[in-house]
């Protein structure tokens, strides 16, 4: 089965990560959706949060934070059978060529999910996790073939964020890691699917968000910053430089014509004495945690709370972001 023919799609739980994942799947022409979730009002609530993130996906003006699709759109996409609401997780599945589950991040839950879905679905379904955490090798362990299911981690916000991250367990098939990195790479697509070569906890890119994340408190915890003179530091540099670059793409620039070696050799002791006294501030444990009231008092006050115009801002921004790193200067291709 070819990632660019017709699928048909479930959906098994529509909070955010599935509502943003029935319109990336809706945005495609030769799709159906079945959606299934336990909420009383379910409809009701999918025919109110839906048109937000299909706003997204099936404009081209994403500069606009207004831009709402009405409910008739929801309801044309029904009536035509493209989108299809289900009362159970049997008639949800029962022709699916590809699975996909938005559930809670529970290990019990997801094992005895996919043993369910697995005595439904197609023998040749492909299942999906968008699992912030557990990693597939743990929710296949009530599966009898294990070389269906895989992890297909989206980015917060995700109707916004371009990165799928796929995370094979050892025992995926080849092909169900390929079918996927097929899928979402299709030509018109604003994702980019990458594919993780091997399970770890937290995958590739909240690793890097929350080594950043403990640093920051640190920081703040230390008096060396406060919190809102960090995020400024954070938005006058590291963020518009990595939007641009990537990490280790600036500082092969940053060094100049040896690249990322040469700045290595130049700010060796620098470099080395900085990594050795990166901060360590703990969650849980027996360790003093008082600096989560420090951070969280400070960035109470900086910011308060959002309202729903600042978020709409702040996403409209966002997807300008997006937008540019998209954009031909005419010089080099960076997209490689």
């Amino acid at each position: 089965m070819s990632a660019t023919t017709p699928q048909r799609i479930a959906l098994i739980g529509l909070g955010t990560i599935g509502m943003s994942m029935a319109a990336l799947h809706l945005a495609r022409e030769n799709t159906t959706v079945d959606v299934f979730d336990t909420r009383p009002d379910f409809e009701q609530y999918l025919r109110k949060t839906l048109p937000v993130f299909l706003s997204h996906h099936l404009t081209s003006d994403v500069s606009e934070p207004d831009s709402v699709l009405p409910e008739a759109v929801v309801s044309s996409l029904i009536s035509s059978g493209r989108l299809q609401l289900h009362t159970s997780l049997e008639t949800a599945c029962a022709s699916a060529t590809i699975v996909q589950e938005q559930g809670p991040e529970n290990v019990a839950f997801k094992q005895s999910l996919w043993k369910q879905v697995e005595s439904i679905a197609p023998p040749s379904a492909h299942f999906w996790t968008s699992t912030s955490g557990i990693a597939a090798s743990i929710q296949q362990g009530e599966m009898s073939d294990k070389t269906r299911l895989l992890v297909v981690h989206p980015f917060n916000p995700p109707h916004i964020m371009p990165l799928l991250e796929i995370v094979p367990s050892p025992e995926t098939s080849t092909e169900r890691v390929e079918f996927a990195r097929a899928y979402f790479s299709v030509a018109g697509s604003k994702h980019r699917p990458v594919v993780i070569k091997k399970e770890i906890p937290g995958f590739v890119g909240n690793r890097l968000a929350f080594a950043l994340l403990r640093e920051a408190c640190y920081l703040v915890q230390e008096d060396v910053v406060d919190a809102k003179d960090l995020d400024t530091i954070m938005k006058a540099s590291l963020g518009p430089r990595w939007a641009g670059n990537g990490v280790f793409e600036s500082y092969q620039q940053g060094g100049g014509e040896g690249g990322i070696q040469a700045f290595f050799e130049k700010l060796e002791p620098t470099l080395q004495q900085v990594w050795d006294g990166q901060g360590r501030v703990n969650l849980v444990g027996n360790e003093e945690t008082q600096w989560k009231d420090k951070v969280i008092s400070q960035v109470n006050e900086a910011y308060g709370s959002f309202s729903n115009e600042q978020i709409l801002e702040k996403e409209a921004r966002l997807k300008d972001f997006v937008n540019v790193q998209t954009k031909s200067y005419g010089h080099l291709d960076t997209q490689k």
